[in-house]
């Protein structure tokens, strides 16, 4: 893809979770090729929820999200449209690919009813926190979580 060049987005389908699962491994590490396949493929199958990807011949990258209707932070509705996910090729990146995979959330999640659409980052993370305050969003809350054993 060249600089300037528009890739694909369209909406993923069940046949579409082995690889979005295998671009999911890259936001999410933590997890196997097994588990996210089978975790896309029940979101898939969910009218709750929608994956985008973004091609150009192959998947490069995508976005998830999901309707809400518990608490979300600085939400006043429900449902609430909310980003799981984003991630996109690091070749990929900074060619407003991510943008357009928010903003096909965005219509996804008003189709639905929703009137406020949600996301969250890691309190470290300098680079999504950038890209959601350029995206419209604005800071509901900082939240730090404790555990301890018993």
């Amino acid at each position: 893809m060249s600089k300037g060049a528009i890739a694909m987005i369209r909406q993923a389908t069940v046949s579409d979770a082995a690889a979005v699962a295998a671009l999911s491994l890259r936001l999410w590490p933590d997890h196997t090729m097994e588990e996210m396949t089978a975790e896309f493929a029940a979101l898939l199958a969910s009218p709750e929820a929608a994956v985008f990807l973004a091609e150009d011949g192959a998947p490069m990258g995508f976005a998830q999200c999901q309707l809400r209707h518990d608490y979300v932070e600085g939400a006043s509705t429900s449902p609430t449209g909310y980003l799981e996910g984003v991630y996109v090729a690091p070749s990929h990146q900074r060619l407003g690919i991510a943008g357009k995979l928010l903003s096909a959330c965005e219509v996804w999640a008003k189709a639905h009813g929703c009137t406020e659409f949600a996301s969250d980052c890691e309190i470290d993370n300098a680079a999504s926190l950038a890209f959601h305050l350029a995206k419209g969003f604005t800071e509901a809350s900082r939240n730090i979580h404790f555990i301890k054993p018993l």
